[in-house]
């Protein structure tokens, strides 16, 4: 698996409710995400709108807006905004699972590393029984 594989680097915009106490929306969600592992790109393009890049095997759409709502900042909820946004989790959800991330799992890509060296032939292994190991 390429880590820097195009496909799995997504653009993507959060747009912003209006009706919140912070008219800069956009610039304080900038702020909180630029130092996120998996997040390459944020731009604050007007007070309500944000366009992010990450790379999808590190974090997901569905974790960033999760994260902004979590800490107090209020998302666009009209219905072209739902739309598009299931059809983004969604789509993703489906590409990381085919990918070996299962929804939830934290740090996929550690995971199928570590299945992949446990099935590797390693030279170094003990051939006892694990009963008879600590007694040598």
């Amino acid at each position: 698996m390429d880590a820097e594989n195009p496909e799995f680097i997504k653009h993507r915009d959060i747009y912003f409710n209006e009706l919140h106490p912070d008219p800069n929306q956009a610039q304080t969600a900038a702020l909180l995400l630029a130092d996120i592992k998996g997040i390459h790109q944020v731009t604050p393009t007007d007070p309500l709108h944000l366009s992010v890049s990450y790379h999808l095997m590190d974090i997901s759409l569905e974790q960033i807006e999760d994260g902004l709502v979590e800490i107090g900042l209020h998302l666009d909820n009209s219905l072209l905004y739902r739309m598009k946004r299931a059809l983004h989790y969604y789509t993703e959800e489906t590409q990381r699972a085919n990918h070996g991330c299962l929804h939830g799992s934290f740090n996929c890509t550690r995971k199928i590393f570590a299945d992949r060296y446990q099935r590797l032939d390693h030279t170094c292994r003990d051939d006892r029984p694990e009963h008879w190991r600590k007694y040598l």
